[in-house]
C-alpha cells in the first residue's frame, strides 16, 4: 500500500475533472461525487449494487450506496484524504464502464431484451 498523500480537488475543480473523465452523469453535492442509476426493477437494482460492490472491493476503494426499487445512488469521496481525489474519478469511470456495459452490436452475445440499467 502506498503512503502517498492523495490530492484533494476543490469544489471549483471537480466539474472539469468529471468532464475530463467523461463522467457527464456524475455531479458534485455535499463534498461527494454522485450518480443516480435507474433500473427496470428490484432484481436489476440488486445486480447493479453487486457489480458496484465487486468493483469497489477489487479497487479497495469503497462507495456509499443508497438503494430502492428501481434506483441506486452511488457517492464517492476519499475518506482518508477528506475529499474527492483521483481515486474517486477512476472508480467512477470503472463503475460506469462495468454497470453500463452492453455486448457490441453484431457480436455473438445478443444482450438482454429488458430495459435493464439506464444510462445518462
Amino acid at each position: 500500500m502506498s503512503e502517498q498523500k492523495d490530492r484533494v480537488y476543490s469544489e471549483a475543480e471537480i466539474p472539469a475533472k468529471l468532464a475530463e473523465h467523461g463522467l457527464t452523469s456524475w455531479y458534485l453535492e455535499d463534498g461527494w461525487i454522485r450518480r443516480k442509476f435507474t433500473t427496470d426493477g428490484w432484481p436489476s437494482t440488486l445486480m447493479l449494487v453487486n457489480m458496484v460492490g465487486y468493483v469497489c472491493e477489487a479497487a479497495y476503494h469503497h462507495a456509499d450506496l443508497s438503494i430502492t426499487w428501481g434506483k441506486a445512488w452511488i457517492k464517492l469521496k476519499t475518506h482518508s484524504a477528506g475529499g474527492v481525489t483521483d481515486k474517486d474519478f477512476a472508480l467512477a469511470k470503472q463503475i460506469e464502464a462495468s454497470v453500463l456495459w452492453r455486448p457490441p452490436a453484431g457480436g455473438p452475445l445478443e444482450g438482454t431484451p429488458n430495459k435493464w440499467v439506464k444510462g445518462g
